[in-house]
């Protein structure tokens, strides 16, 4: 899934701001990341591709609450019902951030709450949008899941310090006045840092840290299951799934833990083919044999027909004319289309008059009704005879056994 992943700075976007970005090809490595105005930003292409908007950590405070029962995403009351939780957690007016409920939870659940400033996001959005670029998703860049991992981010002279598992996300300044506030971290745990400050964060806190560059861990941001695309900001429900459906797509087609999904699925096809292709060769056979015994029946019964082309044609024709060499009476006859007809009409109709012509008696002024004719073609069936109205008239043929 070819994405492109803009990090939304701290400020109001202007024409002249520079945005940090990284884009993958496949949703889980790197291919470029730099800086650029938002019209020079790289396009992502082909199916599932999207534009992720990351909010920096900085921007966003988190809070947990308790929902109401009946209150989920997707519920229209949900937003008075998050305002209504946080009125008195919340330093700035609920008119002027943007909430965003976490993922997966419903009624009754603990919740984490994402809060950010409604008129700096939306700012962002329109700028990104002017660009061409609009975002199809909007993630933390950290967010209140898994396990605990520390991450130094940031420059020497503003680095910063990030604490964050499923019990919240914590930013502080990376100095000694600040380390006590962190939770304690097992031996095991992450201990990721940038570049530019994992001297300093070696020096503060004596452990191994690697490196991650920022455009990696935004890359690791886009995964989250969270969208902060919610509300104001949520795009149309059928845009949202579409969008879905082609990164479920892509994500089938191209990522290494369905490789195996994908193989199988090959193999499943592979067996199917095969299968069909052995029905079909053995259909074909019966066929065969079947056109090849009538065939046989033919020469055997008539010896003097030396070339076969259709089988059930040149039989009839030829029984037509021993029927005639013998003087035996034909179902096509005239006599027996009058006799069949007379033994199948309602007492007391008679037609007025008659057309014989190739086989077929067209029988006139019968005005039959809807349910007489059904009456008279079911009569007329098992004696091997088909009648249809053509107006007025009646028509009565030989039904073709072939």
């Amino acid at each position: 899934m070819s994405s492109l992943i803009v990090f939304l700075p701290p400020g109001a976007p202007t024409g002249t701001t520079e945005w940090a970005y990284a884009s993958t090809t496949d949703g889980h490595a790197l291919a470029d990341h730099g800086r650029s105005p938002a019209a020079l930003l790289p396009l992502p292409r082909g199916a599932g591709a999207e534009v992720v908007a990351v909010v920096p950590v900085q921007a966003v405070a988190w809070h947990r609450v308790e929902l109401p029962k009946g209150i989920a995403p997707g519920t229209p009351r949900l937003r008075a019902a998050l305002e209504g939780l946080l009125e008195e957690q919340l330093l700035d007016d609920t008119d002027s951030v943007h909430l965003a409920l976490q993922p997966g939870v419903r009624g009754g659940d603990t919740a984490w709450v994402a809060v950010c400033d409604r008129a700096w996001l939306r700012e962002a959005l329109q700028a990104l949008e002017a660009a061409g670029r609009p975002a199809t998703r909007i993630v933390p860049e950290f967010a209140p899941e898994g396990s605990l991992s520390l991450t130094a981010i940031g420059e020497p002279e503003q680095a910063t310090i990030v604490a964050s598992s499923a019990d919240g996300v914590l930013a502080l300044p990376l100095s000694a006045a600040t380390l006590p506030l962190l939770p304690a971290p097992p031996e095991d745990a992450p201990r990721l840092a940038e570049p530019a400050v994992a001297a300093l964060a070696e020096q503060l806190l004596p452990q191994p840290w690697v490196l991650q560059q920022a455009a990696q861990r935004w890359l690791q941001s886009a995964r989250s299951r969270w969208d902060l695309a919610q509300f104001e900001f949520a795009s149309s429900s059928r845009a949202r799934a579409m969008k879905k459906i082609a990164t479920g797509w892509s994500e089938l087609l191209r990522s290494p833990e369905w490789r195996p999904a994908r193989w199988a699925a090959v193999l499943l096809l592979a067996v199917h083919l095969a299968g069909l292709n052995a029905w079909a060769w053995k259909e074909n056979a019966s066929l065969a044999d079947k056109r090849e015994a009538v065939q046989r029946i033919l020469r055997e019964t008539f010896p003097n027909v030396r070339v076969i082309v259709d089988a059930p044609v040149q039989m009839e024709r030829e029984v037509a004319a021993l029927r005639q060499q013998t003087g035996t009476a034909s179902p096509r006859d005239l006599d027996a289309l009058l006799a069949a007809l007379a033994a199948a009409l309602p007492p007391g109709r008679a037609p007025s008059a008659f057309d014989y012509a190739n086989g077929q008696l067209r029988a006139s002024g019968l005005a039959l009704s809807p349910d007489e004719l059904r009456t008279v073609a079911a009569q007329l069936r098992p004696l091997g005879y088909a009648a249809t109205a053509d107006g007025a008239a009646l028509v009565l043929a030989a039904e073709d056994v072939r």
